[in-house]
């Protein structure tokens, strides 16, 4: 009894902080306070948050390591865009269908995807799931010969640009709460053994298999929903927004955010996009040709200064519920041990 009511009482916070949160922002973006540019780039971090999300899911709580992240994200965002573009025109339904349809469509092609590869482990996942973002990379550059609407190498136009600040933002603390029931059901203490050690988790009578196929179905969902957003926001779909390079993107808001904490991601997701867009504007062009030494450089400085992240597996106390911190393979706990 004392537990639901905590847990009432911190949803309860939760929501009363966002909904406050909301209004501040709306309120700034209707007075004109914040220029069309930044509300932009505040959209694209909340679009980018639930991306983040799902990653961490597979990541950060279950210990899969996956670099194809953003082929599902691109699968997400190529769906509902065509069904928008050539059935929605604006219509609000075709927008909540092609939204769904987004999320499915990247589930399904992750099952298809995890059943053969999360029997790997480690670094042949790794590679293994880099190999499917090559592919679906490749497929979108040559997707206009098997539907022109999509566009192909010269990309997407015409998806109706009608997800606006509210239905981002809400969608986001939507996917946060789900995110956060999920890691603190006995499914998210599955996922956490996993992490820890598969074969004491198997030992543990937990169908290891069974669980990282649920969780990557999952976190690829949360990536469709993403780039379903991200369709109906930005004007322009192009298979280079869905590359090798984007799926680095999410990797760094997790491991910068700390594996296995859902604040870490959600503040590095947020504060990693605006970082970009001053790094645009302060750079130019060069920032293209000197994106990956940036990367390289932030992530070999978290690493030497704080190997387990900016929260270190922790969470914001009154929103999320406080969990034994992440101990990653190679990280601070098991070096001192």
């Amino acid at each position: 009894m004392v537990r639901n009511t905590a847990t009432a009482r911190r949803a309860a916070v939760s929501f009363a902080v966002c909904a406050g949160l909301y209004l501040v922002i709306f309120v700034a973006c209707r007075a004109e306070l914040v220029n069309d540019y930044w509300q932009r780039v505040l959209d694209q971090s909340l679009i980018t948050t639930v991306a983040a999300l799902g990653l961490s899911m597979i990541y950060g709580f279950a210990g899969q390591f996956s670099l194809g992240h953003a082929a599902f994200y691109g699968v997400g965002a190529y769906t509902a865009g065509v069904i928008s573009k050539v059935w929605g025109h604006g219509s609000i339904p075709y927008f909540v269908l092609a939204l769904v349809a987004g999320t499915v469509t990247a589930a399904v092609v992750s099952l298809l995807v995890g059943l053969p590869i999360l029997r790997l482990r480690s670094d042949y996942l790794g590679i293994a799931t880099l190999g499917f973002g090559v592919i679906v990379k490749v497929a979108m550059d040559n997707s206009e010969k098997l539907y022109a609407p999509f566009g192909g190498a010269t990309g997407m136009t015409g998806v109706p640009q009608i997800a606006s600040f509210t239905w981002i933002f809400w969608c986001t603390v939507g996917i946060v709460f789900l995110v956060r029931n999920v890691i603190d059901s006995s499914f998210g203490r599955a996922l956490m053994t996993i992490r820890e050690d598969e074969t004491a988790a198997e030992a543990m009578g937990i169908d290891t298999v069974r669980t990282k196929v649920l969780v990557f179905v999952l976190g690829a969902a949360l990536a469709g929903l993403s780039g379903a957003l991200y369709a109906h926001r930005y004007p322009y779909l192009h298979p280079s927004s869905f590359d090798f390079l984007k799926s680095f993107d999410f990797l760094i808001v997790v491991v910068l955010g700390g594996l296995g904490s859902m604040s870490g991601t959600i503040v590095t997701a947020i504060g990693w996009v605006f970082l970009l867009e001053a790094l645009r504007i302060f750079l130019g062009e060069a920032f293209v040709d000197w994106r990956g030494v940036i990367y390289a450089l932030i992530l070999i400085a978290t690493i030497l200064t704080r190997s387990q992240g900016l929260f270190g597996g922790k969470e914001l106390k009154g929103l999320f519920a406080s969990r034994s911190p992440a101990t990653p393979k190679g990280g601070e706990k098991r070096a001192t041990a």
